[in-house]
């Protein structure tokens, strides 16, 4: 396997955090090693916040928001810095997929392949500038003047990402609190920080007012006092439920708006036109992405009972072709586990499911081959009982259930029978059929015949999944707030 070597230049003040515009020394001498997840060995060492450096970038935050220029700038001039980003993000792409890829085990080919729908995400929001509805005239329907909705930002936002896509989900926070008005402490997770240090010198490139953006990296501990600092009007979230029913009850306590992005056990229901080895190919595309460290994977597939012994042939077969190693090796289709801990995770529900029964087709254990690197053979388990606990709780890792149904109808009850419900997939030629089964999912994002993503679209979950959506106009509203201003008439600039 080769050896990935930290060109650590890539990342200009790994010691620092960015406060107020200036990249400035922390208040302790904490510091976080990032390890290579196909190594083992110290990637890089970055800065670790304490509780004093979260009041100062709140402060910084703060000011920025009741003071400075960027809420009171008009949508169209917080666009234009919107593009700069979205520019100066494809300039450093190759450098943020090494970055990520050496993190969380991404491989390097596909990591290298996300620069569009990262920087698109920016340029969608910066495109809203123009369509979106920021000041809005309604006719009164009591005769009482003209009525006017507002819709201004919420104030400061506290954006915390997990170490799995941190470029992806920090865009889907960061790029709607911008154009919205909004100032922003963004919080790394200690695990995953080096693309999010890429982000916050674009953000120094382009020249964002003072305080407008804050970044630091800090362990859950810190990022609680991120949450409960009074200073932040709104929690961006994404990450565990548990994490997430902590975060909403703190944010409760003071009437604080948040948005939540959770776990998911998403279902994927295989039903009896579409082909087996065309499903099992769609898996072995989608499973691997991440080393399953997603969200939304489809970790449940749901087939019919007299054709899942064949369905958990092909999707075994495939999964053995699946080359596992070193995510900058070409040819590899998985990389590694993000930490080891993570492993040791998923290797504790691959033997908690055959402890209760379920057969492992295929995988379970680490790669021979591999003698270093957080490495976990992706693994079928056949004839599964959706009240295992492998079908009820969400793995985060290359793990798939294939769980026998009698029929649609018993195949969807199953497919709902989740305390979560985040995404899910119907794979069918009939696209009247698709749609009739995809309407009866209990869950936020779905697909026909495999995973895809669009930033114009709203992501979300039903359930324990989440609250509230990221992704088009959907996930610009949670940062603003609607006024209603009742006039005696329209104003000369919305007359037109």
């Amino acid at each position: 396997m080769a050896t990935l070597v930290a060109d650590r230049a890539r990342i200009k003040h790994p010691d620092r955090l960015f406060i107020g515009g200036e990249w400035v020394e922390p208040s302790s001498r904490a510091t976080i090693d990032v390890i290579s997840a196909a190594t083992e060995e110290v990637y890089i060492t970055v800065a670790e916040a304490r509780a004093e450096d979260v009041e100062k970038a709140v402060a910084s935050a703060r000011r920025a928001f009741d003071e400075g220029p960027w809420p009171r700038m008009t949508p169209k001039e917080r666009a234009g810095f919107l593009i700069k980003i979205a520019e100066r993000l494809e300039v450093r792409w190759p450098q943020i997929a090494d970055i990520w890829s050496t993190e969380m085990g991404f491989v390097r080919l596909v990591s290298g392949m996300m620069g569009p729908f990262v920087g698109g995400t920016y340029g969608y929001y910066a495109s809203l500038a123009d369509s979106f509805a920021f000041e809005e005239p309604r006719p009164s329907e009591f005769g009482m003047g003209a009525s006017l909705i507002v819709r201004e930002p919420v104030g400061v936002v506290a954006a915390i990402v997990p170490w799995n896509a941190p470029p992806i989900l920090a865009a889907q926070k960061v790029a709607p609190a911008l154009l919205a008005g909004c100032t922003i402490v963004l919080k790394a997770s200690p695990e995953a920080p080096g693309t999010l240090y890429q982000l916050a010198e674009v953000m120094e490139e382009v020249g964002l007012p003072e305080g407008v953006f804050n970044f630091l990296t800090a362990d859950r501990d810190v990022s609680e006092l991120l949450v409960r600092n009074p200073g932040i009007d709104k929690v961006a979230f994404t990450g565990s439920s548990a994490a997430g029913k902590r975060i909403a009850s703190i944010c409760g306590e003071r009437i604080a708006r948040y948005t939540l992005e959770l776990g998911g056990k998403s279902a994927a229901l295989v039903l009896d036109d579409y082909d087996v080895g065309e499903a099992a190919a769609a898996f072995a595309a989608s499973t691997p992405m991440m080393t399953g460290q997603v969200c939304a994977a489809l970790t449940r597939v749901i087939v019919s009972r007299s054709r899942h012994d064949q369905f958990v042939d092909a999707l075994s077969a495939a999964f053995q072709a699946l080359p596992v190693g070193d995510p900058f090796q070409e040819g590899i289709g998985m990389g590694p586990l993000a930490t080891e801990r993570q492993r040791d995770r998923v290797e504790h529900y691959i033997a908690l499911g055959k402890t209760e029964g379920a057969r492992i087709a295929t995988g379970g254990g680490r790669p021979a081959q591999l003698n270093r690197g957080f490495f976990i053979e992706p693994t079928v388990f056949a004839n599964v009982d959706n009240n295992m606990t492998v079908a009820r709780e969400e793995i985060f890792g290359p793990v798939v259930s294939v769980i026998p149904a009698d029929d649609d109808a018993h195949a969807l009850k199953i497919a709902n029978d989740s305390p979560f419900g985040l995404g899910g997939a119907v794979f069918t030629n009939d696209v009247e059929r698709a749609y009739r089964v995809s309407r009866g999912l209990r869950a936020g994002w779905i697909n026909q015949n495999g995973m895809r993503g669009d930033p114009t679209m709203p992501f979300g979950g039903f359930k324990q999944s989440g609250y509230g959506r990221e992704g088009g106009v959907d996930g610009l509203l949670p940062y603003l707030e609607a006024k209603s201003v009742l006039l005696a008439g329209v104003p000369r600039h919305l007359a037109g």
